[in-house]
Formats: structure tokens, C-alpha cells, sequence
């Protein structure tokens, strides 16, 4: 591994966007440490790189655990060093239910995914960037349309969401002190495992289920990957990326 080798930390990293996003770093010569919950997942898409999968690295971790989050960054430091960008990618959703049946359990599951993770791990690799020599690194948090507005039945998703969004805001007013940049991609209609069904019809504002267009993952990759190449003093705080003709303006 040449001197010159940026590291990534890229969550979410078996399937959909976080998979996409982990190829494209590694064809563009970064060193990457891919996690998701299954490793089988994990090693598949290791796979795919081909010769590039000698600067991966396939680390099995929960994300809303503590512990499990301690020791992924523990495995990247003592493989990589340093850490020099996070892509905090990993998401579920909840099964869309009128608001007043939603379980406990589904709400709670999305949260500690999606914004007890982010948390975790942005917490985690701070401390290291905040350690390091040279010192600083970038922390790009996978946010949402529905961190701007909502779908019908999406109350879990949509405030784990919102709340990316003002944890994004307080990383990257924190982290200037250490050089850390922080910033959001908020990813439309991406064709992924998770939203797969929306390609089937989704639920609109006035009830209407309707197919809406969709977009390549490995386009999504390319924007996570320009925010990641800039120079630290440089910070695409918010990029919007999503399908031409789908319903955002004029949502609902």
C-alpha cells in the first residue's frame, strides 16, 4: 500500500449504494474497508473488484452496537493506520404502515440503524481523524429525499432522516478545529434492494400508487466518490442526487 493511499469506511457495504460506492473507490485506487452485517455479502462484492479487492478490507460489524462499532475501527486502524473518509451508508426501513399501528419495535430498529449508526460510527472515526498525522478526513453521511420531505407511512425513515441531517450540520461545525469536513448526499430513487418495491408503485401524497423512475446505483457512486476527492479544505456540503423525473417538487 503506497503512502499516497486514501482509506475509506464505507458501511452498508454488501449490497445496494454502499456496495456500489466501495467498487468505485477501490477502481479509483483507494483502500476501503467494506461493512455490513454479512460477511458472506461482504467477501461477494470483494469479489467483484477483482485485483483492486488487495486494498479492501471486509469487516463484519453491527452498526447500532457500540462494542461491534468499537472493534471495526479497532480492525481498521491496525490494517490501514488512519482513516481518511467515512461513507456512512447503512439503512433499513419500516414496513409502511399507517402512523398509529406502527410497532415500537419497527421504530426503534430504523433509528438505531440509521441515526444511532451514523452516530457511532461519525463518533468513532472523528476520534481517529482528530488523532492522526496528518490530522483530519471527511465524514459523508447518506441522508435522504426524505430528509427534505416525506412519503406517506414513512415516520421512522423520515425522522431517522432529519436527524442525519442535523447530525451532519453538527460534525461539520465540530469537526473544523481538526480539519474534519462533514457533508450529506441525499440519494433519490436509487434502484436497490431496499427500494425495489418502488419500482413496483409507491404510495404518493394523495394515496395514488404510481411506478416512479429510477436510477443506477453506480451513478450514486460517482457523486459519493467526487464529494470524497476533494480537498479537505473543500466541502460539497449538500449534493442531491435522484431520478430526473421523480417526484420531489411538487411531492405532496
Amino acid at each position: 500500500m503506497g503512502s499516497n493511499t486514501k482509506i475509506a469506511v464505507i458501511t452498508g457495504a454488501g449490497s445496494g449504494i454502499g456496495k456500489a460506492t466501495a467498487l468505485a473507490f477501490l477502481r479509483d485506487g483507494w483502500s476501503v474497508a467494506l461493512v455490513g452485517r454479512r460477511a458472506d455479502a461482504l467477501d461477494a462484492a470483494l469479489d467483484e473488484a477483482g485485483p483492486d479487492a488487495s486494498r479492501g478490507l471486509a469487516v463484519p460489524a453491527d452498526v447500532g452496537n457500540p462494542e461491534s462499532v468499537a472493534k471495526l475501527f479497532t480492525a481498521v486502524e491496525h490494517r490501514f493506520g488512519r482513516i481518511d473518509m467515512l461513507f456512512n451508508n447503512a439503512g433499513q426501513n419500516a414496513p409502511g404502515v399507517p402512523f398509529e399501528d406502527l410497532p415500537y419495535d419497527k421504530w426503534k430498529a430504523v433509528m438505531d440503524t440509521n441515526l444511532t449508526g451514523s452516530f457511532l460510527c461519525a463518533q468513532a472515526a472523528f476520534r481517529m481523524m482528530k488523532n492522526q498525522t496528518p490530522q483530519g478526513g471527511r465524514i459523508i453521511n447518506n441522508g435522504s429525499i426524505s430528509a427534505h420531505a416525506p412519503r406517506p407511512d414513512s415516520a421512522p425513515y423520515t425522522a431517522s432522516k432529519h436527524g442525519v441531517s442535523g447530525l451532519t450540520r453538527t460534525i461539520s461545525l465540530d469537526g473544523r478545529k481538526y480539519n474534519i469536513a462533514c457533508c450529506q448526499v441525499d440519494v433519490g430513487n436509487a434502484m436497490t434492494e431496499l427500494a425495489a418495491r418502488m419500482s413496483k408503485g409507491v404510495k404518493q401524497a394523495d394515496g395514488a400508487i404510481k411506478v416512479e423512475p429510477m436510477i443506477n446505483v453506480t451513478d450514486v457512486a460517482k457523486s459519493v466518490l467526487f464529494m470524497a476527492n476533494q480537498p479537505l479544505d473543500v466541502n460539497i456540503y449538500h449534493l442531491m442526487v435522484m431520478a430526473t423525473n421523480m417526484p420531489y417538487a411538487g411531492r405532496g
